[in-house]
């Protein structure tokens, strides 16, 4: 069976799974694929159809989740805007090696008992290695094993990447009656293990399918690795800490990337809006990164950037050094400190960075 299922590329799958012993794929066949421009990102969507195709081929009685009344399925638009800009967050903002970006998204859509990430819950193997390195093998199996399980998964969806800290990357999904939830999941590079995402969103509210939602992202610390800053080298957490959101004040730790004690909460990182599409026929899993799909910064992006003050950060003052002067004369005593981060956006300036005070001068006979 794995076999057949590997083979099946040029197939983009869309499974259904239905209440009680029913199930049935729904497949689309395409004449041609065009090739993909990184080896590793074809991979993982071939994993990804062969993934979707498994899920709803599943045939094990479960319990499920009552009905959404506004129709048995529900198609959707997805629009990842990054707002990672460097007048909104200009501390250690990266620039090179590499600069500040997005990998590609990983999503499902799944049942209230699945999760493929919580706040104050521990990451899994998969959630850990996706978020510190932007592999997904091993959160695939993570998803491929819930299906397999419990049947709790409907469906997996990928966006491409977002070449730079803002833009704009979009994806379709799509949900069923007693698969109403919406789960993501996106790399901050670089970064330790800090990425964001949405857990479990149900989009059947009061019995019916929303039209619209747009949720602003604030970026998260899967707890699994202790670098402070985006260019921080690999420091494994022991033991493993609980998924936390960072905030403009934790961790709090002034080395911290996204320490800004002036602002009672941070910026939105990024967003991500929602549209139900009327058309529900089935969609085909996103093959390469296109134009359409990395669509470049405009007004709707350019125009909502905040400026967020950086404050001067200066180091503590040295030891004072040895009194000089004439004897029979007060002396001078001097001492320095140094620049740890300059200001920017208006933040306020630097202090002075030298002092002098009077004394008696040293060894005077």
């Amino acid at each position: 069976m794995w076999k057949q299922l590997e083979q099946q590329t040029d197939v983009l799958a869309v499974s259904v799974v239905t209440s009680g012993w029913r199930r049935r794929p729904l497949c689309r066949p395409r004449n041609s694929m065009a090739k993909m421009a990184d080896v590793h990102t074809r991979d993982l969507l071939g994993w990804l159809a062969t993934l979707s195709l498994i899920c709803g081929t599943l045939a094990m009685p479960v319990d499920v989740d009552p009905e959404c009344s506004g129709g048995t399925s529900a198609k959707y638009s997805l629009v990842f805007t990054g707002k990672w800009s460097q007048t909104a967050f200009p501390k250690q903002y990266p620039m090179y090696r590499p600069p500040a970006q997005w990998s590609h998204i990983i999503g499902v859509t799944h049942s209230s008992d699945y999760h493929i990430w919580q706040r104050n819950e521990f990451a899994s193997n998969g959630v850990r290695e996706f978020s510190e390195k932007g592999e997904a093998w091993t959160l695939m199996r993570e998803v491929q094993a819930a299906g397999e399980r419990i049947q709790s998964v409907y469906g997996v969806f990928s966006a491409p990447a977002v070449i730079g800290g803002t833009g704009q990357t979009s994806s379709e999904f799509e949900l069923f009656t007693r698969h109403s939830f919406l789960s993501f999941i996106i790399r901050i590079v670089p970064s330790p293990d800090w990425f964001v995402g949405v857990d479990s969103l149900n989009l059947c509210e009061a019995g019916h399918w929303k039209e619209n939602i747009t949720l602003d992202l604030f970026p998260c610390d899967a707890g699994t690795d202790s670098g402070f800053t985006f260019s921080s080298p690999n420091f494994e957490t022991v033991p493993q800490e609980k998924v936390t959101e960072i905030t403009s004040s934790f961790p709090r730790h002034p080395a911290n990337s996204f320490y800004y004690p002036r602002l009672k909460h941070l910026p939105p990182i990024a967003r991500v809006t929602l549209t139900k599409v009327k058309s529900n026929h089935i969609f085909s899993l996103p093959l390469e990164s296109t134009q359409s799909n990395q669509i470049p910064i405009g007004n709707e992006i350019g125009d909502s950037l905040i400026n967020t003050p950086l404050d001067c950060e200066v180091s503590a003052w040295s030891p004072w050094g040895l009194c000089w002067g004439t004897c029979g004369e007060p002396g001078v005593r001097h001492r320095t400190r140094y620049i740890h981060l300059h200001p920017a956006n208006n933040g306020a300036a630097c202090p002075a960075l030298e002092e002098d005070k009077t004394c008696d001068p040293d060894n005077c006979v």
